[in-house]
């Protein structure tokens, strides 16, 4: 039996992507006994399977692999966001192997006081009762350290070992040192100005960075519409740290990943015209596909008017027709399903299609036209790495100037979509990580489970019910309510 589970994780290991990522190990129960984070998954976790090394492991160490049945993982872009998601992993799941990690207060944690006129953000090892604010605890304190130097970097925070000065018109004088010039950031601030450098350093701790870049460029596409360009090159420069510290990849970086201060409709027209529409395309879709070794499979829809987000109009799709990994069939899927419902319910359709792939996604998405019988609107593809715009009537791929505000608006149009199936894909995750403590109870079926999940929602709320409550809920008798209820007091 052993063999076959080691035989079994050996070829999905094969598989690990030699990316930035936190990894699960599960035992033969499907409980997660362990979470850790690799700088590359596929060398990190392949160590654990060379049975050449299990002497030189330690005792515990030994006894985790033997109970290893199976594994999970989470590919991110960067080891900063690896060391963020496996902190909250383990408190949020608590594996019994991660036991250094059963104390808060040993730990570093991240500490900022938003009650202070200038927050700072210092490392501490105890969490006290007062109302600052904390991030962790993290296992690895130089990692933290590391992390932090580049949160003062790229958002211009202060640290503990800061002291700033008040100046007579009451803005604040951060440094009187060289510091001042190395951080690259303005010295003399505002309260306000200051905080608003907090509040994004703060949202990056807690992985909503995605959202505060798409917030910060809707601010800048504003500013450049009304051609206050002060403002907009500022705001550029904010998401320009951001994008920095999260290591963006080439995929959404050829050259400057960044607009200039360019009105989003004279980006519309530019496209149009580019792409010989008859048109500017005002309303514009795109799609891409998000997966985890083929598990978790989703697609987003996000939509485009006149050069900016309409949120209202965003799509996503939990993938229904397969299991497995095949991003045409997501696509042709995805295409079917969203435009099938257009046509029935008789809605227009975007000026603009885009793609997020080659010539094979394009493809599959004009095979899901033609199953719905209808032609579809002008369509284009993204291709990866090159950024080349590929054409669904056979034209030649088109390469757009790196500086092209055309080619801008086509990469956060694409760059929305990504991050959209992303965070659903995320969100899926994370309810099944969540949903994953009830296996633990013995005599919990899937009929039960469900039916607590949808009475209570969510497994924190499912903990702080009542004997009461739990008895009330259809197919929970007097004894197991009592049994569950013990259980969940103590996970």
């Amino acid at each position: 039996m052993q063999e076959k589970y080691e035989e079994s994780l050996k070829t999905k290991v094969r598989a690990l992507p030699r990316k930035p990522g936190v990894y699960l190990m599960k035992d033969r129960l499907g409980s997660i006994i362990y979470v850790g984070k690799a700088k590359n998954l596929k060398n990190r976790v392949s160590t654990y399977f060379q049975p050449g090394r299990r002497p030189m492991l330690g005792p515990k160490i030994r006894m985790l692999v033997e109970l290893i049945a199976d594994f999970e993982f989470h590919v991110v872009r960067s080891e900063t966001e690896a060391l963020l998601l496996e902190g909250r992993l383990i408190k949020e799941l608590k594996p019994k192997y991660n036991t250094l990690f059963t104390d808060d207060k040993q730990f570093i944690q991240i500490r900022v006081d938003l009650n202070a006129e200038l927050p700072a953000f210092r490392l501490v090892r105890v969490r006290t009762t007062d109302k600052a604010r904390y991030f962790g605890p993290f296992p690895h304190s130089t990692g933290v350290r590391r992390t932090l130097a580049q949160l003062r970097k790229k958002f211009g925070i202060i640290l503990g070992d800061t002291h700033p000065q008040k100046l007579p018109d009451g803005r604040w004088r951060l440094y009187n040192d060289v510091r001042a010039e190395i951080y690259g950031h303005a010295n003399e601030v505002s309260a306000e100005e200051y905080r608003s450098r907090v509040d994004a350093a703060c949202d990056f701790l807690e992985g909503r960075d995605r959202e505060e870049v798409e917030r910060l460029r809707a601010a800048m596409a504003d500013a450049a519409e009304i051609r206050d360009y002060e403002r907009a090159a500022m705001l550029r420069d904010q998401i320009a740290a951001i994008e920095a510290t999260l290591e963006k990849s080439r995929r959404f970086a050829r050259g400057n990943p960044l607009p200039d201060p360019t009105s989003p409709l004279d980006a519309v027209k530019q496209l149009g015209e580019i792409l010989a529409m008859k048109t500017p395309p005002r309303t514009m879709e795109c799609f891409d596909i998000s997966h985890i070794s083929g598990t978790f499979v989703v697609s987003s829809c996000v939509h485009f008017r006149d050069g900016v987000p309409d949120k209202n109009e965003y799509r996503r799709f939990r993938i229904k027709g397969y299991v497995g990994n095949d991003d045409f069939r997501s696509m042709r899927e995805t295409i079917f399903r969203r435009y099938s419902r257009l046509h029935r319910e008789n809605r227009s359709f975007p000026d603009l299609i885009v793609i997020d792939g080659g010539i094979g996604q394009v493809h599959s998405a004009l095979e899901a036209f033609a199953e719905i019988g209808i032609e579809p609107p002008m369509m284009v593809g993204m291709a990866k790495r090159e950024e080349y715009i590929i054409f669904h009537d056979g034209r030649d791929p088109l390469k757009m100037p790196d500086d092209c505000p055309a080619l801008r608006l086509v990469q956060r149009l694409r760059d929305e979509a990504h991050r959209f199936a992303n965070s659903y894909n995320a969100d899926l995750r994370s309810k099944k990580i969540r949903e994953s403590v009830l296996d633990e109870m013995p005599g919990l079926g899937e009929r039960r489970k469900e039916a607590l999940l949808a009475r209570f929602r969510t497994i924190p709320r499912l903990k702080a019910a009542t004997l009461d409550e739990l008895r009330s809920v259809e197919g929970i008798g007097e004894k197991f309510a009592e049994e569950l209820f013990s259980f969940l007091k103590n996970v």
